[in-house]
Protein backbone atom coordinates (compact mmCIF):
# COMPACT_ATOMS: atom_id res chain seq x y z
CA UNK A 1 0.00 0.00 0.00
CA UNK A 2 0.79 3.35 -0.82
CA UNK A 3 1.23 5.61 2.74
CA UNK A 4 0.96 8.95 0.70
CA UNK A 5 -2.67 8.15 -0.08
CA UNK A 6 -3.96 7.94 3.69
CA UNK A 7 -4.88 11.30 5.53
CA UNK A 8 -3.15 10.31 8.49
CA UNK A 9 0.54 9.11 10.00
CA UNK A 10 -0.48 8.22 13.29
CA UNK A 11 -3.17 6.18 14.94
CA UNK A 12 -5.40 8.49 16.74
CA UNK A 13 -8.74 8.16 18.96
CA UNK A 14 -10.85 9.01 15.87
CA UNK A 15 -9.46 5.50 14.29
CA UNK A 16 -11.04 3.50 17.09
CA UNK A 17 -14.64 5.54 16.98
CA UNK A 18 -16.27 3.54 14.77
CA UNK A 19 -16.92 6.11 12.34
CA UNK A 20 -15.38 7.59 8.92
CA UNK A 21 -11.93 7.07 10.67
CA UNK A 22 -12.25 3.57 11.74
CA UNK A 23 -13.50 2.67 7.95
CA UNK A 24 -10.42 4.29 6.37
CA UNK A 25 -8.30 2.35 9.05
CA UNK A 26 -9.89 -0.72 7.82
CA UNK A 27 -10.64 -0.41 3.65
CA UNK A 28 -7.35 0.90 3.04
CA UNK A 29 -4.77 -1.01 5.48
CA UNK A 30 -6.47 -4.30 7.51
CA UNK A 31 -9.20 -5.40 4.28
CA UNK A 32 -6.55 -4.31 1.40
CA UNK A 33 -3.89 -6.21 3.07
CA UNK A 34 -5.70 -9.34 3.87
CA UNK A 35 -8.36 -9.63 1.34
CA UNK A 36 -10.02 -13.06 1.15
CA UNK A 37 -13.24 -14.17 0.39
CA UNK A 38 -14.28 -14.64 3.83
CA UNK A 39 -12.96 -11.56 5.17
CA UNK A 40 -14.35 -9.46 1.79
CA UNK A 41 -17.77 -9.66 3.14
CA UNK A 42 -17.19 -7.25 5.92
CA UNK A 43 -19.21 -8.62 8.63
CA UNK A 44 -18.10 -8.71 12.37
CA UNK A 45 -18.04 -12.80 12.01
CA UNK A 46 -17.05 -15.18 9.75
CA UNK A 47 -18.88 -18.71 8.54
CA UNK A 48 -16.14 -21.40 7.58
CA UNK A 49 -16.90 -25.51 7.03
CA UNK A 50 -14.85 -27.98 8.47
CA UNK A 51 -15.95 -31.58 7.86
CA UNK A 52 -14.61 -33.10 11.34
CA UNK A 53 -13.18 -32.14 14.47
CA UNK A 54 -11.67 -28.83 14.88
CA UNK A 55 -9.67 -27.36 17.43
CA UNK A 56 -9.07 -23.58 18.68
CA UNK A 57 -6.52 -21.63 20.73
CA UNK A 58 -6.42 -18.18 21.77
CA UNK A 59 -4.04 -15.74 22.69
CA UNK A 60 -3.14 -12.38 23.41
CA UNK A 61 0.24 -10.76 22.62
CA UNK A 62 2.10 -7.67 24.69
CA UNK A 63 5.85 -8.10 23.79
CA UNK A 64 8.13 -5.47 24.31
CA UNK A 65 10.04 -3.99 22.64
CA UNK A 66 6.96 -4.39 19.70
CA UNK A 67 10.37 -5.08 16.62
CA UNK A 68 13.28 -7.35 17.50
CA UNK A 69 15.46 -9.14 15.87
CA UNK A 70 14.06 -11.76 13.66
CA UNK A 71 10.71 -10.35 13.75
CA UNK A 72 8.22 -8.16 15.88
CA UNK A 73 4.55 -8.62 17.83
CA UNK A 74 2.61 -9.44 14.26
CA UNK A 75 4.29 -12.27 13.17
CA UNK A 76 5.12 -13.68 16.22
CA UNK A 77 0.96 -13.67 16.96
CA UNK A 78 0.47 -15.36 14.01
CA UNK A 79 3.17 -17.82 14.43
CA UNK A 80 2.31 -18.34 17.92
CA UNK A 81 -1.43 -18.71 17.24
CA UNK A 82 -0.45 -21.02 14.56
CA UNK A 83 1.77 -23.44 16.75
CA UNK A 84 -0.66 -23.86 19.54
CA UNK A 85 -3.27 -24.91 16.95
CA UNK A 86 -0.71 -27.30 15.88
CA UNK A 87 0.26 -28.48 19.13
CA UNK A 88 -3.26 -29.95 19.49
CA UNK A 89 -2.80 -32.24 16.30
CA UNK A 90 -4.70 -30.45 14.16
CA UNK A 91 -4.14 -28.37 10.68
CA UNK A 92 -4.42 -24.53 11.52
CA UNK A 93 -6.66 -23.21 8.58
CA UNK A 94 -8.02 -19.88 10.06
CA UNK A 95 -7.34 -16.70 12.52
CA UNK A 96 -9.07 -14.08 13.81
CA UNK A 97 -7.33 -10.80 14.36
CA UNK A 98 -7.90 -8.31 16.88
CA UNK A 99 -5.45 -4.90 17.91
CA UNK A 100 -6.00 -2.63 20.30
CA UNK A 101 -3.49 0.63 19.44
CA UNK A 102 -2.70 3.21 21.59
CA UNK A 103 -3.09 6.98 20.05
CA UNK A 104 0.15 8.04 18.59
CA UNK A 105 1.57 5.09 17.37
CA UNK A 106 2.92 5.68 13.81
CA UNK A 107 1.40 4.56 11.16
CA UNK A 108 4.47 3.31 9.26
CA UNK A 109 5.01 1.14 12.35
CA UNK A 110 1.32 0.05 12.36
CA UNK A 111 1.60 -1.12 7.93
CA UNK A 112 5.00 -3.19 9.01
CA UNK A 113 2.88 -5.05 11.63
CA UNK A 114 -0.04 -5.36 8.96
CA UNK A 115 2.50 -6.64 6.89
CA UNK A 116 4.18 -8.56 8.40
CA UNK A 117 1.19 -10.39 9.79
CA UNK A 118 0.15 -11.38 6.06
CA UNK A 119 3.68 -12.75 5.22
CA UNK A 120 3.82 -15.00 8.50
CA UNK A 121 0.00 -15.79 7.22
CA UNK A 122 0.79 -16.79 4.13
CA UNK A 123 4.00 -18.88 5.26
CA UNK A 124 1.63 -20.43 7.43
CA UNK A 125 -1.23 -21.59 4.76
CA UNK A 126 -4.10 -19.69 7.20
CA UNK A 127 -6.60 -17.00 6.34
CA UNK A 128 -7.22 -13.97 8.38
CA UNK A 129 -11.24 -14.13 8.41
CA UNK A 130 -12.45 -11.50 11.42
CA UNK A 131 -11.43 -9.13 13.60
CA UNK A 132 -11.52 -6.07 15.52
CA UNK A 133 -9.68 -2.63 16.07
CA UNK A 134 -9.49 -0.47 19.36
CA UNK A 135 -7.74 2.35 19.99
CA UNK A 136 -6.90 3.76 23.82
CA UNK A 137 -5.48 6.60 24.87
CA UNK A 138 -1.90 7.61 24.79
CA UNK A 139 -0.50 6.25 28.18
CA UNK A 140 -3.27 3.52 28.56
CA UNK A 141 -1.43 0.76 26.34
CA UNK A 142 2.01 0.41 25.19
CA UNK A 143 2.04 1.11 21.66
CA UNK A 144 -0.04 -1.95 20.17
CA UNK A 145 -1.41 -5.52 21.31
CA UNK A 146 -2.74 -7.84 19.36
CA UNK A 147 -5.32 -11.07 20.40
CA UNK A 148 -5.60 -13.75 17.95
CA UNK A 149 -8.05 -17.08 17.91
CA UNK A 150 -6.80 -19.69 15.08
CA UNK A 151 -8.88 -22.26 14.28
CA UNK A 152 -7.69 -25.85 12.77
CA UNK A 153 -9.00 -29.16 11.56
CA UNK A 154 -7.62 -31.93 13.94
CA UNK A 155 -5.48 -34.40 11.96
CA UNK A 156 -7.39 -37.79 10.92
CA UNK A 157 -4.03 -39.85 12.42
CA UNK A 158 -3.68 -37.23 15.28
CA UNK A 159 -4.40 -38.60 19.10
CA UNK A 160 -2.84 -36.32 21.21
CA UNK A 161 -3.39 -36.53 24.93
CA UNK A 162 -1.20 -36.41 28.02
CA UNK A 163 -3.41 -39.73 28.94
CA UNK A 164 -1.68 -41.35 25.80
CA UNK A 165 2.18 -40.64 27.71
CA UNK A 166 3.38 -43.73 29.15
CA UNK A 167 6.66 -44.63 31.18
CA UNK A 168 9.43 -45.34 28.76
CA UNK A 169 8.34 -42.82 26.54
CA UNK A 170 11.13 -40.65 25.06
CA UNK A 171 11.22 -36.47 24.48
CA UNK A 172 12.51 -35.19 21.26
CA UNK A 173 12.93 -31.28 21.46
CA UNK A 174 13.21 -29.67 17.85
CA UNK A 175 15.79 -27.30 18.50
CA UNK A 176 17.80 -25.07 20.68
CA UNK A 177 16.16 -23.41 23.54
CA UNK A 178 16.03 -19.94 25.41
CA UNK A 179 16.70 -18.21 21.80
CA UNK A 180 13.40 -15.89 21.64
CA UNK A 181 13.57 -15.09 25.37
CA UNK A 182 17.47 -13.84 25.11
CA UNK A 183 16.64 -12.17 21.70
CA UNK A 184 13.96 -9.87 23.52
CA UNK A 185 16.22 -9.29 26.77
CA UNK A 186 19.15 -8.24 24.35
CA UNK A 187 17.09 -5.41 23.40
CA UNK A 188 15.22 -4.07 26.29
CA UNK A 189 15.67 -0.88 27.66
CA UNK A 190 18.36 -1.03 30.79
CA UNK A 191 19.47 -4.76 29.31
CA UNK A 192 20.89 -4.33 26.21
CA UNK A 193 24.54 -5.76 25.12
CA UNK A 194 26.44 -6.78 22.32
CA UNK A 195 24.12 -9.42 20.82
CA UNK A 196 23.51 -11.04 17.41
CA UNK A 197 20.62 -13.53 18.86
CA UNK A 198 17.84 -13.35 16.74
CA UNK A 199 14.24 -14.85 17.85
CA UNK A 200 13.64 -18.11 16.79
CA UNK A 201 10.05 -17.44 15.97
CA UNK A 202 8.44 -19.33 13.23
CA UNK A 203 5.65 -21.32 12.38
CA UNK A 204 5.76 -25.26 12.99
CA UNK A 205 2.52 -26.81 11.27
CA UNK A 206 4.16 -28.16 8.75
CA UNK A 207 6.63 -30.10 10.49
CA UNK A 208 4.53 -31.02 12.87
CA UNK A 209 1.57 -32.29 10.35
CA UNK A 210 4.72 -34.39 8.15
CA UNK A 211 5.01 -36.35 11.56
CA UNK A 212 1.64 -36.86 12.27
CA UNK A 213 0.97 -37.89 8.64
CA UNK A 214 4.48 -40.22 8.78
CA UNK A 215 3.59 -41.72 12.81
CA UNK A 216 0.44 -41.37 13.29
CA UNK A 217 -0.74 -41.89 16.91
CA UNK A 218 2.79 -43.17 17.78
CA UNK A 219 3.11 -39.58 18.29
CA UNK A 220 1.58 -39.17 21.97
CA UNK A 221 1.77 -35.25 22.84
CA UNK A 222 3.20 -32.22 21.52
CA UNK A 223 3.94 -29.15 23.12
CA UNK A 224 5.39 -26.00 21.93
CA UNK A 225 7.58 -24.23 25.40
CA UNK A 226 7.16 -20.24 25.12
CA UNK A 227 6.29 -18.90 28.57
CA UNK A 228 8.04 -20.45 31.52
CA UNK A 229 9.97 -22.45 29.03
CA UNK A 230 10.85 -26.14 28.61
CA UNK A 231 10.94 -26.51 32.39
CA UNK A 232 7.19 -25.11 32.75
CA UNK A 233 5.87 -27.50 29.99
CA UNK A 234 7.82 -30.76 32.01
CA UNK A 235 6.80 -29.89 35.12
CA UNK A 236 2.91 -29.89 33.43
CA UNK A 237 3.82 -33.17 32.13
CA UNK A 238 4.68 -34.66 35.60
CA UNK A 239 1.72 -33.11 37.72
CA UNK A 240 -0.82 -34.10 34.87
CA UNK A 241 0.40 -37.56 34.11
CA UNK A 242 2.01 -38.70 38.18
CA UNK A 243 4.94 -39.92 35.74
CA UNK A 244 8.16 -38.80 36.37
CA UNK A 245 10.66 -37.17 33.91
CA UNK A 246 14.46 -37.63 33.18
CA UNK A 247 16.55 -34.88 31.01
CA UNK A 248 20.11 -34.60 30.02
CA UNK A 249 21.80 -31.52 29.63
CA UNK A 250 24.80 -32.88 27.54
CA UNK A 251 21.74 -33.15 25.38
CA UNK A 252 20.51 -30.27 25.61
CA UNK A 253 20.78 -27.87 22.66
CA UNK A 254 21.12 -23.94 22.65
CA UNK A 255 23.26 -22.02 20.84
CA UNK A 256 26.61 -20.42 22.49
CA UNK A 257 25.67 -16.43 22.58
CA UNK A 258 22.16 -17.23 23.66
CA UNK A 259 23.93 -19.51 26.92
CA UNK A 260 26.35 -16.43 27.49
CA UNK A 261 23.73 -14.09 27.40
CA UNK A 262 21.92 -16.22 30.15
CA UNK A 263 24.88 -16.20 32.31
CA UNK A 264 25.58 -12.60 32.02
CA UNK A 265 21.93 -12.33 33.22
CA UNK A 266 21.81 -15.27 35.76
CA UNK A 267 18.72 -16.72 34.15
CA UNK A 268 18.67 -20.55 34.20
CA UNK A 269 17.78 -21.14 30.16
CA UNK A 270 15.31 -23.98 30.89
CA UNK A 271 12.63 -21.28 32.06
CA UNK A 272 13.31 -18.70 29.18
CA UNK A 273 10.66 -18.38 26.37
CA UNK A 274 10.78 -20.11 23.05
CA UNK A 275 9.31 -19.21 19.80
CA UNK A 276 10.00 -21.78 17.07
CA UNK A 277 10.59 -25.07 19.03
CA UNK A 278 8.29 -28.05 20.24
CA UNK A 279 8.34 -31.24 22.16
CA UNK A 280 6.63 -34.24 20.86
CA UNK A 281 6.80 -37.42 23.49
CA UNK A 282 6.63 -40.40 21.58
CA UNK A 283 7.09 -43.99 21.46
CA UNK A 284 10.30 -45.43 22.33
CA UNK A 285 10.51 -47.40 19.29
CA UNK A 286 9.92 -44.75 16.75
CA UNK A 287 12.14 -42.11 18.30
CA UNK A 288 15.06 -42.41 15.84
CA UNK A 289 13.16 -42.08 13.23
CA UNK A 290 11.45 -39.51 14.22
CA UNK A 291 14.43 -37.33 14.78
CA UNK A 292 16.12 -38.46 11.19
CA UNK A 293 12.17 -37.60 9.98
CA UNK A 294 12.95 -34.23 11.53
CA UNK A 295 16.62 -33.64 10.78
CA UNK A 296 15.06 -33.26 6.78
CA UNK A 297 13.17 -29.95 7.76
CA UNK A 298 15.29 -26.98 8.78
CA UNK A 299 12.84 -26.31 11.37
CA UNK A 300 13.98 -29.80 12.96
CA UNK A 301 17.63 -29.98 12.19
CA UNK A 302 18.82 -30.02 15.57
CA UNK A 303 16.12 -32.54 16.82
CA UNK A 304 17.50 -34.43 19.74
CA UNK A 305 16.22 -36.63 22.35
CA UNK A 306 16.64 -34.94 25.51
CA UNK A 307 15.34 -37.33 28.08
CA UNK A 308 12.56 -39.93 28.57
CA UNK A 309 9.25 -40.47 31.02
CA UNK A 310 10.13 -42.80 33.86
CA UNK A 311 8.64 -44.41 37.02
CA UNK A 312 11.91 -43.92 38.98
CA UNK A 313 10.67 -40.64 40.85
CA UNK A 314 6.93 -40.15 40.08
CA UNK A 315 6.00 -36.48 39.42
CA UNK A 316 9.27 -34.84 39.38
CA UNK A 317 11.51 -33.44 36.34
CA UNK A 318 15.17 -34.56 36.87
CA UNK A 319 18.25 -32.93 35.07
CA UNK A 320 21.05 -35.26 34.98
CA UNK A 321 23.88 -32.62 34.64
CA UNK A 322 27.20 -32.99 32.48
CA UNK A 323 29.38 -33.89 35.60
CA UNK A 324 26.80 -36.50 36.70
CA UNK A 325 24.90 -34.71 39.46
CA UNK A 326 21.31 -34.36 39.29
CA UNK A 327 18.57 -31.61 40.06
CA UNK A 328 15.09 -31.76 40.53
CA UNK A 329 13.62 -29.38 37.95
CA UNK A 330 11.03 -26.99 39.57
CA UNK A 331 7.89 -25.14 38.26
CA UNK A 332 8.66 -21.13 37.97
CA UNK A 333 7.25 -19.04 40.68
CA UNK A 334 6.23 -15.83 39.09
CA UNK A 335 6.76 -14.09 36.88
CA UNK A 336 10.94 -14.42 34.87
CA UNK A 337 11.03 -12.83 31.87
CA UNK A 338 7.38 -10.38 31.68
CA UNK A 339 5.88 -9.27 28.44
CA UNK A 340 8.23 -11.69 26.25
CA UNK A 341 5.49 -12.64 23.90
Amino acid sequence: MDIKNLRFDTINLGHGSGGLMTRDLLDKIIFETFNNPILDQKHDGAIVKFDGQIAISTDSFVVSPIFFKGGNIGDLAVNGTVNDVAMCGAIPRYISLAFIIEEGLKLSEFISIVNTIKAAADQSGVQIITGDTKVVEKGKGDKIFINTTGFGEVHPKSNISTSRIKVGDKIVLSGSIATHGMAIMSERQGLEFESDIVSDTTNLNDIVNGLLDTFGDHIHFLRDPTRGGLSSVLTEIVEDTGIGISIFEDQMPIDKQVAAACEILGLDPLYVANEGIFIAIVDKDIVDSVINFMHNDVKGAKAVCIGEMTDAHSTKVVLNSRIGGKRIVSPLIGEQLPRIC
